[in-house]
C-alpha cells in the first residue's frame, strides 16, 4: 500500500506529521543536547547517545476494536478542544498530539514524551523511544548503498531503536528513497529541516516510526538503483513514484483520511495497492491546473473494482474527481473509521493553524 496525502490523520503505524522551523547556533545547539541528554559525542562522530534508563525494546500492537479507537480518539480531541475553549492552557490548540507535549517549556528536555501522545490506530507506536539519540550533522546524501554517519540515511537503516535530531537547519536532497528501518523517531523539532527537491521517504514491511516536525515537499521520482535498508542490505530499487511518505505492507490495510486540505498534488492525492480500504470523508480536494491530474485517486493494480474506497462528503474543486469502487455500505468501512467527521465547509478554518510550530529550545512552542 502506498499512500501520499498532505496530511495524513491516522495510520496503522503512527506517523506524527507535523512542521515546525527555528535557526539557532550551533554552540546554542551543542549545550542544550548536552542538557537533554547528558552528554553527546562530538556531532562530527556517528552522533549516538545512550539512554540513562533502558527500559529495553517493547512492540506493542494497537488494539483491533476500530470503534473502541474511534471512541477514545473522539473523546481525546472532544476533551482537549474544550480545554482550550475553558483557557486551561493558553497555548493549547484542541489538537491534542501537539498539547500533550508544546505546552512544556522543557520539551527539549522530554523529547521522548511525544511517544506517549499519539492516538488512534498507531497509538502504541513508541519509533525509538527505548533507544540512544542520534545527531544529524550533514545534510549530504552522496552514497545511498554505503551513507556516512552523521547523515540522515545512516541514521534510518540502522537496526537498533533510534531518536533521530538534527544539529541546525538544514535542506536534505536525497539522491535516491530514503528506506526506513523500524523503531525510529525523526524528530525535527526546534530546527527547520525540509527533505526536498530529490527522493523522499519510503515504510515498507516495517513497524514503530514516528515522524514529526519535518518539512516534505518537492520529491521526484527515483530508483533503477541500488538503495541499502539496514547495516547488511542493500538492493535494487525500481522506480518510486515521488511520494512524500510510501507506505508498503502495513498490518491493517485501513485508512481513514478525515478532514485534510489537498492541494497542488503533480499526479494523484491518494494512491493504493494490494486492496486497502479507504475512507475519505470531509475533505477538500482542489485540483492543480494540469488537466492530466485532475483525479484525486490512483491504483496501483489492474483489477480493483472491489476495493472498498468511498468519499463521503468530500469537497472537490477545479474539476477533481474521486473514482469510488467496492461496497458503499457504512459497515464495510467499520475498520477505516477513527473520528466524526466534520463538514468539508469547515476544512479551511480546520486547518488554518497548520504550518510550522515555532519552536526555540528552552520557550513553550
Amino acid at each position: 500500500m502506498a499512500v501520499s496525502m498532505r496530511c495524513l490523520a491516522l495510520l496503522a503505524l503512527m506517523l506524527f506529521v507535523s512542521v515546525n522551523a527555528i535557526t539557532e547556533k550551533d554552540d546554542e545547539f551543542r549545550k542544550s543536547s548536552v542538557e537533554e541528554t547528558s552528554q553527546l559525542q562530538s556531532p562530527g562522530d556517528s552522533t549516538m547517545v545512550d539512554r540513562s534508563n533502558d527500559e529495553g525494546i517493547r512492540h506493542e500492537h494497537a488494539v483491533d476494536d476500530p470503534e473502541h479507537v474511534a471512541s477514545m480518539v473522539d473523546m481525546t480531541i472532544r476533551n482537549s478542544t474544550e480545554r482550550r475553549n475553558l483557557g486551561f492552557f493558553s497555548c493549547g490548540t484542541g489538537n491534542p498530539i501537539d498539547d500533550c507535549w508544546r505546552c512544556d517549556r522543557n520539551w527539549m528536555r522530554n523529547r521522548r514524551r511525544l511517544a506517549d501522545c499519539s492516538i488512534g490506530f498507531g497509538r502504541n507506536a513508541i519509533g525509538g523511544r527505548d533507544g540512544r539519540f542520534y545527531v544529524v550533522s550533514d545534510p549530504k546524501d552522496d552514497d545511498p548503498v554505503n551513507p556516512r554517519p552523521g547523515t540522515l540515511r545512516h541514521a534510518v537503516i540502522q537496526d537498533r531503536p533510534l531518536w533521530i535530531v538534527f544539529k541546525r537547519d538544514m535542506v536534505i536532497t536525497l539522491k535516491q528513497e530514503l528506506i526506513m528501518n523500524s523503531f525510529k523517531t525523526i524528530d525535527a523539532r526546534g530546527v527547520n529541516v525540509h527533505i526536498a527537491n530529490g527522493g523522499c521517504i519510503t515504510i515498507q514491511f516495517i513497524t514503530n516510526v514516528i515522524i514529526h516536525g519535518l518539512h516534505i515537499h518537492d520529491c521526484k521520482p527515483t530508483g533503477n538503483a541500488m538503495v541499502r535498508s539496514s547495516p547488511s542490505h542493500y538492493g535494487w530499487r525500481t522506480m518510486a513514484d515521488g511520494d512524500a511518505i510510501s507506505i508498503f505492507g502495513c498490518r491493517h490495510g485501513y485508512f481513514h483520511v478525515v478532514n485534510n486540505d489537498y492541494t497542488h498534488w503533480e499526479m494523484y492525492a491518494i494512491g493504493g495497492s494490494a486492496d486497502p480500504t479507504i475512507n475519505s470523508q470531509g475533505n477538500r480536494y482542489l485540483a492543480p491546473a494540469n488537466p492530466f491530474a485532475k483525479q484525486v485517486t490512483h491504483r496501483v493494480s489492474g483489477d480493483w473494482k472491489g476495493w472498498n474506497w468511498r468519499s463521503e462528503g468530500d469537497l472537490l474543486l477545479n474539476g477533481a474527481y474521486f473514482i469510488q469502487s467496492g461496497t458503499r455500505a457504512g459497515a464495510s468501512y467499520a475498520r477505516a473509521s477513527s473520528l466524526g467527521a466534520k463538514s468539508s465547509s469547515m476544512v479551511a478554518s480546520l486547518t488554518s493553524g497548520a504550518g510550522a510550530l515555532s519552536c526555540r529550545r528552552g520557550f513553550q512552542c
